[in-house]
């Protein structure tokens, strides 16, 4: 199936984040988490920077899980972020998560971070090498990388059928944006063909659920 592009790269619309915010993203989200253990068994202390957080519910979950972590949080959508400093500072978490509204290719980050991470974000970025040069930028030489993101079906009708699977009974606006992120999704062999092009050759890419794909690796 050929991708089409998403109309928009931001979820900037209120109700659209306030509804993000709501929804269940507990499964795919401790999947995330999971698969950051694997790259990094112990508990980890240093800096780490997630690229489009969105209501920031994994900097969140990462913050309970290693409590010695400081995280930058970015993500371009106001909207998003003002949800996401509202959690943040009902859980007192403020002097460890920092929030940053930005687009990518980000600039004025710092570049020693200890590990850069990223979920659901690659399909909807326009340049999706703006992702890659950004970890590549702000990531310190042998930093954790993980990006996880969906996995483009082979065909409209697994579209339809994943929708139905794991979005039947959510608002029709997250119903609508997950037929669309589907369709925009990358393949393996495409997101491997991005690291190429920026010389990430070290990190791997790997089908992890019946719709994600997952980067993982360390910079060199």
């Amino acid at each position: 199936m050929k991708r089409t592009p998403e109309p928009e790269e931001l979820m900037d619309e209120a109700d659209q984040a306030l509804a993000y915010a709501q929804a269940d993203f507990s499964e795919s989200n401790e999947l995330f988490l999971e698969l950051f253990s694997r790259l990094h068994p112990e508990p980890f202390t240093g800096r780490m920077l997630d690229l489009g957080c969105g209501p920031a519910d994994i900097p969140l979950r990462f913050a309970r899980r290693h409590p010695g972590a400081r995280i930058d949080a970015l993500d371009g959508a106001r909207a998003m972020l003002d949800l996401a400093q509202q959690a943040i500072e009902a859980e007192g978490l403020e002097q460890r998560i920092r929030l940053h509204c930005q687009y990518l290719p980000a600039t004025g980050l710092a570049g020693d971070y200890d590990a850069v991470v990223s979920n659901s974000l690659l399909h909807h970025l326009n340049d999706p090498l703006d992702l890659w040069r950004t970890i590549a930028a702000c990531g310190a030489s042998g930093a954790h990388v993980l990006v996880m993101d969906l996995l483009r079906p082979d065909s409209p009708e697994r579209v339809d059928a994943l929708v139905a699977q794991y979005a039947a009974d959510a608002p029709e606006v997250l119903r609508r944006d997950f037929h669309a992120s589907l369709h925009a999704a990358y393949t393996l062999d495409e997101v491997r063909e991005q690291l190429a092009r920026c010389d990430l050759d070290s990190l791997t890419v790997e089908q992890v659920s019946d719709r994600h794909l997952a980067v993982m690796g360390r910079l060199p």
